[in-house]
């Protein structure tokens, strides 16, 4: 059938988006989908890492972002009520990035700004409310049938990103195992405009907190508090989650004679994974469709954006004949390996959590994290691997 466009993306998220203008700022005819009426809103991930902010400047991005978001210089580890704390001071990356800081902003404001960009160029195609069905390719291009109020139609593309999120329809269609932990944990998200800052001394913007019955985390953005609370030492959280519930969770935070305004209440899987591989013929995963990570390291909105910016520059590279074809097996090469090593230091920094109520292992943990905080050039180097420069250098050393 006639060719749709050069490249057809499933997922109008900001991995799917951060891909389209990549693409459609060289000339490629892209056209974009998303089973979803409009980009969502709710609450998300909402930490932009040093080397993302680097990365978005060459569309006018990053400082749309930072006149809406929070500068983050340091961040910090916090033991509660007690206010014992670890904080990691940012600033040291000063020469390895432009954006020596984390950006609090959520993701939302990321999407309407790529997407804003996104309708003004003419070769690009918008298609909210349409679901992906069914798909088909050879050595030639992708066939994806799609469905929109209930009519079908087919498109075809030279390729196809797949970055329709964690539970990604072509990943599914592509038959791809996805090594997904299936014990994930609950944990309870919502935002609230108590001035937690004002109650608990020396809050950082980004607080991840350890008390006696588990952690909690407090994450300042704009106007408001962004709040997640895990279920306690071997407990669980009801679904759906209750007002009354968070409420007594906050409580527990900083205690008040009346009850807690909260908004956006939604329980959150902890899921982590990686599918077996980012390609198959001329389809390609990127972001949640190819790994899911927890959210506190806020990883998984950085990961995907470095996806969708180093696989859109391979394709675009290849679209314009710039390169051969066999560039886009980089991608699979120098990102998956990452990502996997993402998860397993996640994975470390979980078996480093206090387990149980037990002050004794708390207090040890907290003066092991205030020793490296103090040590110049092992903080330096914490840094580089948590704000996700170190990764990047590396691979982008794979050929």
């Amino acid at each position: 059938m006639p060719t749709t466009c050069e490249v057809l993306i499933a997922g109008a998220g900001p991995a799917g988006l951060t891909a389209g203008l990549v693409l459609a700022d060289v000339g490629v005819r892209v056209t974009l989908l998303d089973a979803a009426p409009a980009i969502a809103e709710d609450v998300r991930a909402t930490t932009f890492h040093p080397p993302t902010l680097d990365m978005l400047e060459r569309f006018g991005v990053t400082d749309e972002l930072i006149a809406q978001g929070l500068i983050c210089r340091d961040w910090q580890v916090r033991s509660h009520p007690d206010g014992e704390r670890a904080v990691f001071d940012l600033s040291l990356l000063a020469g390895e990035t432009r954006h020596p800081y984390r950006l609090q902003c959520e993701q939302s404001r990321l999407s309407r700004a790529l997407l804003q960009r996104l309708t003004d160029i003419p070769h690009v195609t918008l298609r909210f409310e349409t679901r992906v069905v069914a798909l088909a390719h050879d050595a030639h291009g992708v066939d994806l049938v799609v469905e929109s109020r209930g009519r079908q139609d087919t498109l075809r593309g030279h390729y196809l990103i797949g970055a329709d999120g964690a539970d990604s329809t072509v990943r599914r269609l592509l038959a791809l195992a996805f090594d997904r932990d299936l014990d994930a944990e609950t944990m309870l998200v919502a935002t609230t405009k108590f001035p937690f800052d004002e109650h608990l001394d020396g809050l950082s913007n980004v607080n991840h907190c350890w008390n006696d019955n588990g952690r909690f985390s407090l994450l300042k953005i704009p106007g408001r508090w962004r709040v997640s609370i895990a279920p306690h030492q071997g407990g669980t959280i009801n679904l759906p989650p209750a007002e009354a519930d968070f409420d007594a969770a906050l409580q527990a935070i900083v205690p008040r004679d009346k009850p807690y305004k909260v908004k956006q209440l939604r329980p959150y899987r902890v899921h982590q994974g990686i599918v077996e591989r980012y390609r198959v013929g001329r389809v390609f995963l990127a972001g949640d469709a190819a790994h899911v990570n927890s959210p506190a390291s806020g990883m998984g909105l950085n990961g995907g954006v470095h996806d969708a910016l180093n696989l859109a520059s391979k394709l675009a590279a290849v679209a314009r004949g710039k390169a051969d074809a066999s560039l886009l097996d980089l991608y699979d090469r120098q990102r998956r390996p990452l990502a996997r090593e993402l998860l397993s230091a996640e994975a470390g920094r979980e078996r480093a959590r206090p387990s149980g109520n037990d002050p004794a292992q708390r207090r040890s943990m907290m003066k092991g994290l205030q020793a490296l905080a103090a040590d110049h050039d092992r903080l330096k180097a914490h840094l580089l691997k948590t704000s996700m420069i170190e990764g990047l250098r590396r691979a982008a050393e794979i050929v």
